[in-house]
């Protein structure tokens, strides 16, 4: 026997429209028009219902995703489903090399090697980098931002 569901949805048709706005704008990510369709195939108002299997698999998404965004519509509302909350401590938040650093990183490193160096090390930029950026920035930081671009340091 299964259990009975927790939350219940039913959309009014302002909602409705709202969600399938939502959807249908450029700019809205994949996860919010995930969200949003999720929330229509369980719409109790509108239409045939989905099971909660059935709409992870046409939505290609697992049965965790389904509850995690029920849940959040049940508690924040269309509000919740429409915004994405990062953690202000991710990689994007902390990122220290912006597109202007790794400009002058590339510049620098085009350039010819420091005197008594035949070519330039990951270390010599490092070293160069706290010099020009102003801001320290790990090897290991130049080595990604070389690396997304092909360079080699040969």
């Amino acid at each position: 026997m299964a259990r009975p569901k927790k939350y219940n949805i039913s959309l009014t048709d302002d909602e409705l429209k709202e969600l399938k706005s939502v959807m249908c704008k450029k700019q809205t990510t994949k996860t919010v028009r995930n969200r949003c369709q999720i929330i229509i195939d369980l719409d109790e108002a509108h239409g045939k219902v989905l099971t909660h299997a059935q709409s992870a698999k046409t939505n290609c998404v697992c049965m965790a995703t389904i509850m995690n965004t029920v849940k959040l519509y049940s508690e924040k509302g269309i509000q919740g489903i429409r915004t994405m909350n990062r953690n202000v401590n991710s990689d994007n938040a902390r990122r220290k090399f912006d597109g202007r650093a790794e400009a002058r990183i590339i510049e620098i490193a085009c350039s010819p090697a420091p005197e008594g160096h035949s070519r330039w090390t990951l270390r010599l930029l490092e070293e160069q980098a706290k010099i020009v950026l102003d801001v320290p920035v790990s090897k290991d930081t130049i080595g990604r931002a070389l690396k997304k671009i092909n360079f080699d340091l040969t």
